[in-house]
């Protein structure tokens, strides 16, 4: 690379920063900053386009076109050549412009004159800020070295975008961190919060983009680099690593140690940029890639530079996790993602979470549900935009968040949460009341747990005992596989704070999205109907029997119940109750107590095992019906899958009739049986299922309430008439006829 390139590169930043420096308002910022590009790169248009929202681009300065057209063009994201470069996030570098597929004509702005262009995406680690153009006349191909100029320049306008630096009233760019901002997500778990965000790793802010000394840049990123390879080395050599530990860090190992990476950052200094900007620049070009790559491999290593360009960034700055920063006395955690120790960690003190990736199956989900607290996940784009301490609602019944609200929705936000509050109080006068419905049936109401935590809830919900108590929590937030002394006190502990109520615990039940930090999960192009549940318990029996074990010592002479997921055929069920009888065997040959009375059941959570062979139905003590995989697998849809999860209705006849031949067949041979699910937490629906037959229900604590209320005022034989009305009408749902039955029902 010519020295001559490289002085004018750095004499360009220098420019700029002076410009940056001048007090002044934002429009007259990015004015100035457009004469000086075209001057220095000799071409007679330099334009600047922002994002007015996610999908509009607004040409907010330039110089060369018509000045009219400023903060009056616009254009939608892949409109255009302008709206290509921030589709795709990369440059567009013609001589002939009018030419280019895709090229669009704007009249107001006068560019028909000009041939040339290059265009280059204006972004910070992924995050989309606008466009950066140079255009000229005559019809030429800017070199690679132009190219590699206005790059870092946009680079540098992305950095003082992120410090405000051209903010305005007159007319510059909107403020970024100041504007209220709705996300559209996914609900993880109900409920509504209304809080102050708190970060769980706060973002990395560079306020010094370009630096005037590369020699001392390169020997600041020469350290950090050193220090980064001797952290990540120390690592490597800690004790209790597992293969796929080891595996992680020495990806971490191969990018911190590769030339390449280092080289590139080398020659981002000596073209003007600090060793931090340098940094950045790098990680945007990876998050750049990474969303066009679409091997999942190659996504995941790319995700490695990403994260390990954090922990640079954080050793060149200082700034670690811990910013000094006090958590707000309402916080509600921000994040990309959470395992579920860390999420455990913050407790209950979280009014809630909001994450930009997980599922609704996540390790996250699960311990927010045990928590109580609403979760909302796949809120894109919210880490970049909320800063500790922001404002934000949690809507997750909706999946909805507002970060910075205006004053008019916080004020309908808070009379959301009064109007939950006062139902509340109405629903725990009622908590020591049975759920008997107006026609004298009585339906047990039962609570969903996962941890120590959720007990307390046992008496305070008014649930007749625990549906179902998840015990992979324990397992999933340790490193290693937790030992059976360890898990006997921890189930005996359950069973006291139960104070006598029956407690369902259901066996491990890992895989699809709920994989242990310290086991292999197997490669599986379909993971929800893969490798799962008892399938691993019964190919994996050590973990079975320990498990077993464990539950029988906590017992200590008590009742038991134990439960296996995701049974699929009756052999299966068969193979895990043996595991029981003969674990139950050993321990008494060995002078321990056993269960004085011991219930082994099984989970119907897919089609097949309600076709099942009568032995079946004869030889388990109890089935319940696992709703969420049930519903998923009948109708073919992903229940991770936004585009068809909320697709089908579980009021669809269709699949009440389902549900009524799984009642009939538990009738025929004595069998008790339980829904249990989100669905059973929901009074339509919890409604619905009592009408065709079920007389137990499993849901979270919160539901007990709301539920009980619905079926104390409803005559369950007239809520069946009304569903099979439904059916002589030809409907596919009950819903619109409960609804409106109901309705009538609130007014009598």
């Amino acid at each position: 690379m010519p020295e001559r390139t490289e002085s004018e590169s750095r004499k360009l930043l220098r420019r700029l920063r002076d410009v940056l420096s001048v007090p002044g308002e934002g429009q007259d910022r990015l004015d100035r900053i457009t004469h000086l590009i075209a001057d220095s790169m000799g071409t007679e248009v330099c334009s600047i386009y922002l994002f007015r929202d996610p999908e509009t681009l607004e040409l907010c300065a330039t110089e060369g076109l018509k000045k009219e057209a400023v903060h009056q063009t616009r254009m939608k994201l892949g409109e255009g050549l302008v709206g290509r470069v921030a589709r795709f996030g990369q440059p567009v570098n013609t001589a002939d412009a009018p030419s280019e597929k895709g090229f669009r004509y704007m009249p107001e702005t006068g560019e028909e004159l000009f041939s040339s262009f290059l265009g280059v995406p204006i972004q910070r680690v992924g995050e989309k800020l606008g466009v950066l153009v140079v255009q000229s006349r005559t019809a030429r191909q800017f070199n690679e070295d132009e190219i590699y100029a206005l790059d870092v320049v946009a680079m540098v306008l992305a950095e003082m975008t992120e410090l405000g630096a051209f903010t305005s009233d007159q007319g510059g760019m909107r403020a970024l961190h100041k504007q209220p901002v709705m996300f559209r997500a996914t609900s993880g778990q109900e409920g509504a919060a209304e809080g102050r965000v708190w970060l769980h790793e706060p973002r990395v802010v560079v306020t010094n983009p370009v630096a005037d000394d590369p020699l001392t840049e390169i020997d600041r990123i020469k350290a950090a680099v050193g220090e980064l390879r001797v952290s990540i080395d120390d690592l490597l050599e800690a004790q209790q690593l597992d293969k796929d530990q080891k595996q992680v860090l020495e990806a971490y190992r191969m990018f911190a140690h590769s030339r390449g990476w280092l080289r590139r950052m080398e020659e981002d200094i000596m073209r003007g940029l600090s060793a931090e900007a340098a940094v950045e620049k790098e990680q945007s070009a990876a998050r750049a890639r990474m969303e066009q790559v679409p091997d999942q491999y190659l996504r995941e290593r790319l995700q490695d530079l990403d994260d390990l360009s954090n922990r640079l960034l954080r050793i060149l700055t200082g700034q670690g996790k811990d910013t000094g920063a006090e958590m707000p006395d309402n916080p509600v955690l921000v994040a990309r993602n959470i395992g579920p120790a860390e999420l455990l960690e913050y407790g209950r003190k979280l009014k809630g979470v909001v994450l930009e990736e997980g599922s609704v199956g996540s390790h996250a989900a699960i311990v927010a549900r045990a928590l109580a607290i609403p979760l909302v996940i796949n809120a894109q784009r919210l880490v970049a935009e909320a800063l500790n301490g922001d404002h934000i609602l949690v809507d997750g019944d909706q999946g909805i968040v507002h970060l910075r609200p205006e004053e008019t929705v916080a004020r309908a936000f808070r009379d959301k949460i009064a109007m939950q509050a006062e139902a509340q109080k109405r629903y725990a006068s009622l908590r020591n009341l049975p759920a008997t419905t107006t026609c004298g049936t009585t339906i047990s109401l039962h609570m969903n747990a996962g941890l120590m935590a959720d007990l307390p809830s046992l008496d305070g919900s008014g649930a007749d005992g625990v549906g179902l108590f998840r015990t992979e929590l324990q397992f999933l937030i340790r490193s290693k596989m937790p030992q059976r002394a360890e898990l006997a006190r921890l189930y005996a502990r359950v069973m006291d704070a139960a104070k006598g109520k029956r407690v369902a615990f259901r066996t491990l039940d890992i895989g699809s999205d709920k994989v242990l930090p310290y086991m292999k999960p197997p490669e599986e192009p379909n993971p929800a109907m893969g490798w799962r549940a008892v399938r691993v318990g019964l190919d994996k029996p050590g973990v079975l029997r320990m498990q077993v074990q464990a539950l029988i010592r906590a017992a200590a002479g008590r009742p038991l119940t134990i439960m296996f997921p995701l049974i699929t055929e009756h052999s299966e069920f068969q193979a895990a109750r043996a595991h029981v009888l003969r674990e139950l065997h050993r321990e008494k040959s060995l002078g321990h107590p056993v269960p004085d009375r011991i219930e082994i059941g099984a989970m119907m959570e897919t089609p097949s095992l309600a076709f099942a062979p009568k032995s079946f139905f004869e030889l388990t003590d109890f089935i319940s019906v696992g709703g969420n995989d049930l519903k998923q697998f009948f109708f073919a849809a992903d229940r991770e899958n936004e585009l068809v999860r909320r697709r089908y209705d579980t009021l669809n006849l269709s699949f009440l009739a389902f549900l009524e031949q799984i009642i009939a067949r538990c009738a025929e041979t004595g069998t008790p049986l339980s829904f249990c699910g989100e669905d059973a937490g929901r009074p339509i629906e919890a409604l619905a299922l009592a009408a065709i037959g079920f007389r137990s229900l499993s849901m979270r604590p919160a539901s007990v309430g709301p539920v009980k209320a619905l079926l104390r005022r409803i005559n369950l034989a007239a809520a069946r008439a009304v569903i099979d009305r439904a059916r002589q009408d030809g409907a596919e749902s009950a819903r619109p006829l409960l609804m409106d039955w109901l309705a009538t029902q609130e007014t009598a």
